[in-house]
């Protein structure tokens, strides 16, 4: 689309070709994960601007448009074209065109006499948000509009259902166009992704019948990764497992999205530099924004994102350990070649590390990217830990000293009683952690469940609601009235906003689930005394008191429901799942000729929001499974904060 929809083009020097990327916000947003400004750059865009911001006009350069196909969108862009804005347009839709807008657009192309300079008009569909190379979400912009809330609001009208599965149907027809495959679809009965199912088979099935116009012939079919085998499309409701993205996580990229501001792979961190005195008393200073891109050219951020956070510490240390021996050998180098006079041996010195020096300057540009690298995962680590611990700093200039001084004098000042006065109430995420595992996996709590709610010193009200209901979805017996006023009681008194709990309340009453919706294995975490020397002695980070957990690997529902499917395995709990396969034009679904082998490659989407955990889970998973593929994709990606906002409001109701 960048090169004008063909697949290199330049002029005659072997430059790109200068042009103008104009986007909505939309656009924007399927963009940004994906490409760099450098990268942009690379591929000849000299500016990219949104649709609706004020433009100069630029009359000798090519625009290459990427929007919706709105009609606040085609009114925008039939203004460009009569006041004559650029040299030539390439209009690129992100969904499908209807005749009618196309028409308007025609038709302002031929009032601004503009026509010839119309050169390509396509419809791209690609109305999803790439995250990873195994990751897609639906929409950034208005996911409200199809939201766990949206779905399962006890008023919405049909019409209004509707609108929200044409919305999450259109979005997943837009993926297997650019996928080039045709899946075959399994899906839980009675739910939300039972109607997505439903209507992505009619609108996959109608583009099939049409031979001429169909998506899925031709080039496109050896596009995707999926070219040999049809893949396997499981949709699953966000009801089938409501814990999980309730839960505290303990992996480094699931943490960042859980306790920091992290959006399509952007991180934006604000950094408090401590306080100052003024007249009116002591305040915090001026907060420091900073925003990172975690993206796979970031080596360390691909290598490390599953891992468990004690591990990622450690890591980011032997990582500035191994740079700071680099750069003490560039300096000592140095100052060998910068010896002076006739001795001999020192010339004789200069000639033996001549060569060194060459290999050491050769090796800069890699060094200083990988001291960014450290930079950037030193700053995100630390917030991440602030957030476990939630300690406040003292009256310190932090500004006088580096990232690493700070991190030394934290540690220094963690030993007095000063410090234990001024820090605030722990989080202590860990430990939530732990609890909600073994609530998960039925073993035995060191400390009943009211302990934890009722103990001041552990985590906000939020973490407390989170754990309780974990607990409340997990528990095969659901508690007596007698023991839910006791809990009640227990959270109010902890500040916590008891609205979720009467929507969960209302859903396992609706979904009659005497006993639990989901089994999470029998596995649990295990504290690791492994790292301990490192993380209290070696490292940057400031580990103590924080448990090193090890992660022991079990498969959550979802990915459970998957491996069912895609080893055809007889299980209660899929046995009764939906088919579709659209190729098959005639016949009704008990009559179809169903597939008997094992899938290699699938895709899992949940209808209601999805989650880091599960995306992980499915990772772990598919590192077990030779040779085969799992993405997974979601209406929407939520953490635990903004899912808890949903059941609230929904508990209002």
């Amino acid at each position: 689309m960048l090169n004008f929809n063909v697949p290199h083009v330049k002029n005659s020097t072997g430059e790109p070709v200068w042009k103008v990327l104009i986007y909505d916000r939309f656009g924007q947003d399927i963009i940004s994960p994906l490409l760099s400004v450098k990268e942009l750059r690379d591929m000849g865009i000299t500016l990219h601007l949104l649709l609706h911001s004020d433009r100069d006009p630029i009359p000798d350069v090519p625009a290459v448009y990427f929007v919706m196909p709105s009609e606040e969108n085609i009114d925008r862009m039939c203004q460009d074209l009569r006041n004559q804005l650029y040299e030539s347009y390439y209009l690129n839709f992100i969904s499908a065109i209807s005749r009618s807008k196309l028409e308007d657009i025609a038709n302002a192309a031929l009032a601004a006499s503009a026509v010839t300079q119309v050169a390509k008009v396509f419809d791209q569909y690609l109305n999803f948000i790439t995250l990873e190379d195994d990751m897609f979400v639906l929409c950034n912009q208005n996911k409200e509009l199809v939201s766990y809330r949206a779905i399962n609001r006890p008023d919405i009208t049909d019409t209004e259902m509707e609108t929200v599965m044409d919305t999450i149907v259109d979005s997943l027809f837009c993926f297997f166009v650019t996928l080039g495959a045709v899946p075959i679809i399994r899906c839980s009965r009675g739910t939300a992704a039972e109607m997505v199912a439903v209507k992505l088979d009619k609108k996959l099935r109608e583009n099939l019948r049409d031979a001429r116009n169909s998506l899925f012939t031709g080039d496109t079919l050896g596009a995707g990764q999926f070219s040999f085998q049809r893949p396997l499309l499981v949709l699953v409701d966000r009801n089938v497992d409501l814990a999980t993205p309730l839960h505290h996580t303990w992996t480094y990229q699931a943490l960042v999205h859980d306790v920091l501001d992290f959006h399509l792979n952007r991180v934006n961190l604000e950094e408090s530099l401590g306080v100052e005195n003024s007249p009116a008393g002591a305040r915090p200073k001026r907060k420091n924004k900073k925003s990172y891109d975690l993206t796979p050219i970031d080596k360390f951020w691909q290598k490390h994102k599953g891992s468990p956070f004690p591990e990622v510490a450690e890591s980011v240390q032997q990582e500035l350990e191994y740079y700071r021996a680099q750069e003490d050998e560039v300096k000592r180098l140095k100052s060998i070649m910068g010896l002076e006079g006739e001795d001999e041996g020192a010339i004789s010195m200069i000639s033996d590390n001549t060569a060194k020096l060459t290999s050491a300057v050769s090796s800069l540009p890699e060094l200083l990217e990988k001291k960014r690298l450290i930079d950037l995962h030193t700053n995100v680590a630390t917030a991440v830990l602030e957030h476990i611990k939630q300690t406040f700093l003292l009256d310190i200039d932090w500004q006088q000293h580096s990232s690493y001084q700070c991190l030394y004098l934290i540690k220094v000042l963690r030993r007095t009683e000063l410090f234990h006065k001024v820090t605030g109430m722990a989080r202590k995420l860990d430990v939530y952690f732990e609890y909600e595992e073994k609530i998960m996996s039925k073993t035995t709590l060191d400390k009943s469940l009211l302990d934890i709610i009722s103990d001041p010193d552990a985590g906000t009200p939020e973490d407390k609601m989170r754990l309780f209901l974990i607990y409340y979805i997990s528990t095969q017996q659901v508690p007596s009235e007698a023991d839910l006023e006791q809990y009640k009681k227990a959270l109010t008194d902890a500040g916590c906003n008891l609205n979720p709990l009467q929507y969960i309340k209302q859903w396992k009453a609706f979904a009659k689930m005497a006993s639990a919706p989901t089994s999470y294995g029998s596995t649990t975490t295990k504290p690791m005394g492994l790292l301990s020397r490192v993380m209290n002695t070696g490292s940057q980070f400031v580990m103590e008191g924080v448990k090193n957990l090890v992660l022991k690997q079990q498969n959550l529902p979802v990915t459970r429901i998957l491996d069912n499917l895609m080893e055809m395995k007889s299980n209660p709990e899929t046995d009764d799942y939906r088919y579709f396969d659209p190729k098959m034009l005639r016949g009704n679904e008990s009559s179809v000729p169903r597939n008997k082998n094992p899938f290699q490659e699938a895709i899992v989407f949940v209808v209601g929001g999805g989650n880091y955990i599960e995306y992980q889970n499915l990772v772990d998973y598919r590192k077990g499974k030779q040779g085969k593929h799992v993405l997974y994709g979601c209406s929407e990606l939520f953490n635990a904060t903004q899912f808890m906002r949903q059941l609230s409001q929904l508990g209002q109701k």
